[in-house]
């Protein structure tokens, strides 16, 4: 004969204070566990969404971000020469040499300077990204001193809005037009020519070479003849792995960080839980004994104190995650650790968080639950029925 679980709900429910306090230090928890995890995913899948599965980045070998690589143009030349590359409609190969650069800017609410990536692009680079759309104003003029901004950066910073003026390398440029590029990376970077950002920083070679594949599954041939050949010191990648390896480092201090202190938030709740727990031990200590003399046994009553315990937490639970799922409506930003440059992105909320944040106020409801069930089901009957 088991004990209803109906009997551990209606216990729930009668007591409303401490059932409510309980659950309010275990949504506490769970929101703060869940809310690092999403910031996590949402820096994550911003970085990985802006790459495609298809397209290859060539950098220099050793560089950690296209940044601090450097292509020649002798090499680029035979880089854009592979057979793997696809060909494109005017007969050309579908291929964009780019120039990536850091520069600080204002931001408008603060003032505060930050690095934003700066990105010089020739005529494939929208091609190969096609998340990026145009929705303000035009496109820049080939060889001209005029830019496009990311919505981010139109936002967020001086002078990057439409018809604005920005000065870095020794110029002034004009920002013509504002594009979206969605959830991803590019929209906290500026675009213009290259060949124009070539000559405004000095620099006299590519930081990376983007094109798209013919077919995906040529990748680890061109990968092996590439790195192999003696005239090319390069790294290729494919562009989402190269983005997903962006977000590691920044992720990995996210989630140590989520963990330090939903470890330190949790023992309170579990602390929370265990009182609330034995409290209700202590004050049913007669309708335990009722129980026993009805005929249930010790493990039947351990079990309906552990269901409550874990109703009590599921329902934090549920409401801890309830309230962090609005931030996914929240766009922030942050410098990444790994480019040193300014990023926007999103809170994300996953299935993989929500079943993780479930699970872990399931066990914290377990481990504040189990000793006062332990309890209650040692009690002796005559002596729960004395006290009672």
């Amino acid at each position: 004969m088991k004990i209803p679980l109906s009997y551990s709900i209606r216990n729930l429910r009668t007591r409303k204070l401490t059932t409510v306090l309980t659950a309010s230090g275990i949504a506490l928890v769970v929101f703060v566990f869940a809310s690092i995890l999403m910031l996590a995913e949402g820096l994550q899948k911003a970085l990985v969404e802006t790459g495609s599965y298809d397209n290859v980045v060539i950098i220099r070998k050793g560089s950690a971000s296209e940044v601090q690589s450097g292509i020649e143009r002798i090499q680029s030349s035979i880089i854009e020469t592979q057979p793997e590359i696809f060909i494109g409609e005017n007969g050309e190969g579908l291929l964009a040499k780019e120039l990536v650069v850091l520069i600080m800017l204002p931001k408008r609410e603060t003032g505060k300077q930050s690095n934003v990536t700066i990105r010089g692009t020739s005529g494939n680079s929208l091609l190969l990204r096609p998340q990026v759309k145009l929705v303000e104003g035009r496109l820049p003029r080939a060889g001209s001193s005029e830019i496009i901004a990311g919505q981010s950066i139109a936002k967020r910073f001086k002078g990057g809005g439409l018809g604005e003026t920005l000065r870095f390398g020794m110029r002034d440029w004009t920002v013509v037009g504002v594009f979206d590029a969605g959830n991803t990376g590019f929209n906290s970077e500026i675009w213009g020519d290259a060949d124009q950002m070539m000559h405004a920083f000095r620099r006299p070679v590519y930081s990376s070479i983007i094109f798209k594949l013919r077919a995906s599954s040529e990748f680890e041939k061109l990968k092996a003849r590439l790195e192999g050949d003696p005239r090319l010191t390069i790294e290729a990648k494919r562009e989402n792995r190269y983005y997903a390896e962006q977000s590691e480092m920044m992720a990995k201090f996210l989630r140590i960080l989520g963990m330090s202190l939903t470890i330190i938030f949790s023992l309170g709740a579990i602390i929370g839980a265990m009182i609330t727990m034995y409290s209700a031990v202590a004050n049913r200590t007669g309708e335990i004994g009722t129980l026993r003399a009805l005929g249930f046994n010790r493990r039947d009553i351990l079990i309906s104190f552990i269901i409550e315990s874990l109703l009590l937490s599921f329902a934090g639970g549920c409401a801890g995650l309830f309230f962090s799922s609005f931030l996914q409506f929240l766009t922030i930003s942050t410098m990444n650790f790994q480019t040193f440059s300014e990023l926007a992105f999103n809170f994300t909320l996953s299935f993989e968080i929500v079943y993780k944040a479930l699970a872990f106020s399931l066990v914290m409801g377990l481990i504040g639950g189990v000793l006062p069930a332990a309890r209650a089901a040692r009690m002796n009957i005559v002596t729960a029925l004395q006290s009672g």
